[in-house]
């Protein structure tokens, strides 16, 4: 998952472009990795260069890993194993979190080459892919002036697909509560989103994070009693295990795909915390912060699916809460506290988006009360996610769709791409192993963004033709 809680973390880094010509480095239009300075190239040490106002520890950095990554994903991943079969999905699970992690690494690695080459104490996503299309072989140059809003276009559908979750999410949980205290009169689940939609747009105009912050601390710690609360039902009167298929359908193994890398790819979460640490090298060692973090999350994502799946198997709903007995007092105030938690979440999850549309495309064309058209455009950013929660109001497969379409590309294919310019042409490896690696890894972002996003739009339009929402 994003990064839920970084109310403590520089978010520029995650989309904000700012303007290269200010270090001096003037790339001419279609230049090759020979036209850029590189006269000392290998003495500067960007790392060195960066003004980090409250760095983080490796331990405070960690902890911000885990919270950002455990997040709503981890309540589908039940789900998800439903999709590829027990024994598919914890294999699959634990390579999908290998490549997560590869990729993240290749990523903080390719950023680290070019902040080199171009002696910048650091890039943010956009930029990179820029200078990356701007440094890589001739048939990109052309698309470096288009690439930072392609990636901004990414991030934001990206961040605005998690703040659909969201809603979704929470009126969904809020139903299965009042719904038991109110039958035989059922509200539509379109009537709660519409309930929610001004509480929603109170969060999402908090313009200063640190307002945010005491909430997050709340928030995080209804999180991990929600863990512990899932772990008590999962482990209650367990079927026999083998029951359970060890492998699902390939037409559905997409949908796995998807919600898994949703709840595993962290690579917003990756770049504002690599720039904000004290010690960056520590950041990708062997043991550095970022393996020693996402296998943790792996082993948790891969022992709440294993367990949520052995306990309800094809019983098991969108949110493993919602398997919950219903009646139960304790199932019920988790409901409520985790929707809570989630709502917070959201005044996070649409910073963003919001920051990255009017810091790069809205703001330098306001001529004139530039505060209130920034209310309009957080107010706007709310009720597009509405509109689509009311429109596709299917958790588990809007969470599928928003990881195979998304992070196929930024967590897998971009950060190929920025490694295969980062080295291009003379620094590929010994039979041009990186080459050929990262062409590889492109080739598996696009499989997943195409096979996937398929697979869940053919899903939603099949649920909603029958009435299933």
């Amino acid at each position: 998952m994003p990064s839920e809680n970084l109310e403590n973390v520089k978010l520029e880094p995650l989309g904000t472009n700012k303007k290269l010509d200010e270090h001096s480095v003037l790339l001419e239009e279609g230049a090759g990795g020979d036209r850029v300075q590189e006269d000392g190239g290998e003495d500067y040490d960007p790392h060195l260069h960066r003004e980090v106002e409250n760095p983080t520890t490796n331990a405070e950095t960690l902890i911000h890993l885990l919270k950002g990554c455990l997040g709503t994903g981890i309540l589908a991943m039940p789900e998800a194993f439903k999709f590829s079969g027990m024994a598919n999905g914890i294999v699959s699970t634990i390579l999908i979190g290998a490549l997560c992690t590869y990729c993240l690494h290749v990523l903080v690695r390719a950023q680290y080459v070019l902040c080199k080459k171009l002696k910048v104490p650091l890039l943010t996503y956009p930029e990179s892919m820029k200078v990356a299309c701007e440094l890589g072989p001739k048939c990109l140059n052309r698309y470096a002036p288009y690439a930072p809003a392609v990636t901004d276009f990414f991030l934001v559908f990206y961040q605005l697909g998690i703040c659909c979750v969201y809603v979704v999410f929470v009126a969904v949980n809020l139903k299965a509560v009042i719904d038991e205290y109110t039958r035989p009169t059922e509200l539509s689940l379109t009537i709660y989103m519409i309930c929610l939609f001004v509480p929603f747009v109170f969060i999402i105009c908090v313009r200063n994070l640190k307002l945010l912050a005491p909430f997050s601390v709340v928030a995080n710690i209804i999180t991990f009693i929600t863990f512990g609360v899932v772990g008590y039902y999962v482990c209650q009167d367990l079927p026999s295990f083998s029951e359970l298929p060890s492998f699902g359908t390939l037409f559905d193994y997409p949908l796995y795909f998807g919600t898994t890398l949703f709840s595993l790819q962290a690579v917003g979460v990756v770049i504002a915390l690599e720039n904000n640490m004290k010690t960056p090298k520590q950041f990708t060692g062997n043991f550095g912060v970022l393996n020693v973090g996402m296998v943790l999350v792996t082993v948790i994502y891969v022992v709440m699916a294993m367990m949520g799946y052995w306990k309800y198997g094809n019983d098991i709903q969108s949110s493993i809460t919602l398997n919950f007995p219903p009646g139960d007092i304790l199932a019920q105030v988790i409901k409520l506290m985790y929707s809570i938690a989630i709502f917070i979440s959201y005044g996070l999850q649409g910073y963003v988006p919001v920051q990255i549309l009017w810091s790069n495309y809205i703001e330098k064309h306001i001529q004139s009360k530039p505060l209130f058209w920034e209310y309009v455009l957080r107010l706007a950013c709310v009720l597009l996610t509405f509109i689509l929660a009311i429109c596709v109001p299917l958790l588990g497969l809007f969470i599928s769709l928003v990881g195979a379409f998304c992070l196929s590309a930024l967590g897998i294919a971009f950060p190929a791409i920025i490694e295969l310019c980062a080295y291009w042409p003379d620094n590929l490896g010994p039979g041009k192993m990186i080459l050929i690696k990262d062409v590889l890894l492109i080739l598996i972002g696009i499989v997943g963004l195409c096979a996937g996003s398929y697979s869940c739009i053919f899903s939603i339009v099949e649920a909603l033709a029958a009435g299933k929402t």
